[in-house]
């Protein structure tokens, strides 16, 4: 399969809109995360997502457009559980630490 410059442009709109939504929902304010955070959230988002919808064979039947909203909502969900893997090891990290920062010997 070949990837043309079109597709590149596509998967970061999506992604880019797969992170903005993401990261108003989780940080509940209309930054989000910032511009090029929201966008890498949402590029890995889409990639997990549509893995995933691929994986279980999920089909929105929302219909197509050169953009879907079936590639938005799967970006969506996976930015959604890439987040999620990323608080698990932040926290994981965090108890290695010793929970206040300082290191344990």
């Amino acid at each position: 399969m070949q990837i043309t410059f079109i597709q590149i442009i596509v998967w970061l709109i999506v992604g880019a809109l797969a992170g903005t939504l993401v990261g108003t929902v989780v940080k509940r304010s209309r930054e989000g995360f910032g511009r090029w955070t929201n966008l890498g959230v949402g590029l890995i988002g889409a990639a997990i997502g549509g893995f995933f919808f691929n994986l279980f064979g999920i089909d929105l039947g929302l219909g197509e457009l050169a953009i879907s909203f079936q590639d938005l909502v799967s970006a969506f969900v996976g930015s959604l559980i890439f987040l999620a893997a990323v608080l698990v090891v932040k926290r994981q990290m965090e108890k290695k630490k010793g929970g206040d920062g300082s290191t344990v010997s």
